[in-house]
């Protein structure tokens, strides 16, 4: 996971021209398509997008709701990374959409606020970020992020756009990678879960994600080359976590740094996040 030192290093370094570029291109992609509560306009590629909100046992969640134009879908959990909702994931759960998912964007942070806090990953490293959102994730652990999880899969289960008969799959980034891997055990109806770059997948504890490998669940578990050369012991233990619960897992460290599966991440590899796109849609074709 990213740490502050590494945000400060990325906050002064130049975003080269492939990066801005793709962080354009999402802007691009979000200004398709309606932001106004409660509305539902018809986007690119055939798909809607209404802002939402929901009830949890800690208060009210937003997010915001992407699915195909017409029919029901497997429905899936998109928790962006320590940037939170911003045009980069709107864009990613919008072409996960476009592919046949019903997707939730959720607001890890909504206990403190509510909706877009940064413009870019760029406008979160240079502009304080890290010390803003700091007091948000102090509330993140094993219980809140099963309830939030089970709180999302409930308002996904009754959601005409999501087919109640198949599974719910749930994807995470950085610091929510570890809730890719709670929510499977924190709801019946959550068969999958994908960790990108994720951070804290092992720690001390019973409360560890690594601990809460669910037997029937499938997941995703791709790490980043320098997450894995600060912890190379964390992949060991993953691995005998799932042998021994007897889980579905496939654990790969990827040759790009924290952060390349995300446009407007300054460590964005396009060919490997590609390559775990595929392995994410692959993910959900099975378990879902």
């Amino acid at each position: 996971m990213c740490d502050e030192r590494q945000v400060a290093q990325w906050a002064r370094r130049t975003i080269n021209r492939r990066t801005f570029g793709v962080g354009a291109m999402a802007g691009a992609a979000a200004a398709c398509t309606s932001v106004e509560t409660g509305a539902s306009e018809q986007a690119a590629g055939g798909v809607q997008h209404r802002n939402v909100t929901f009830a949890t046992s800690d208060g009210t969640m937003d997010g915001e709701f992407f699915h195909p134009a017409s029919g029901s879908h497997p429905g899936v959990i998109l928790w962006p990374d320590i940037a939170g909702i911003r045009p980069a994931k709107r864009q990613m759960a919008e072409r996960l959409a476009m592919a046949g998912y019903a997707v939730l964007l959720a607001n890890p942070y909504y206990r403190d606020v509510a909706g877009q806090q940064f413009e870019d990953f760029a406008d979160f490293a240079g502009n304080g970020g890290w010390g803003k959102v700091t007091p948000w994730r102090s509330k993140f652990d094993a219980k809140t992020i099963s309830t939030d999880a089970s709180a999302c899969a409930g308002w996904l289960m009754k959601q005409a756009e999501v087919d109640s008969d198949r599974g719910i799959g749930t994807q995470g980034y950085c610091m929510t990678g570890s809730f890719a891997v709670i929510a499977p055990s924190a709801d019946e109806h959550i068969h999958a879960g994908a960790s990108f770059h994720g951070g804290g997948l092992v720690r001390d504890g019973e409360g560890s994600p690594h601990r809460l490998l669910r037997e029937d669940a499938h997941y995703l578990i791709a790490i980043s080359q320098d997450d894995d050369a600060k912890a190379p012991e964390a992949k060991t233990a993953l691995r005998s976590a799932a042998d021994t619960s007897g889980t579905t897992v496939e654990i790969e460290v990827y040759p790009a740094d924290h952060g390349w599966c995300v446009p407007d991440s300054p460590a964005y590899d396009e060919p490997q996040a590609e390559r775990a796109w595929a392995r994410l849609l692959a993910l959900y074709r099975e378990a879902l």
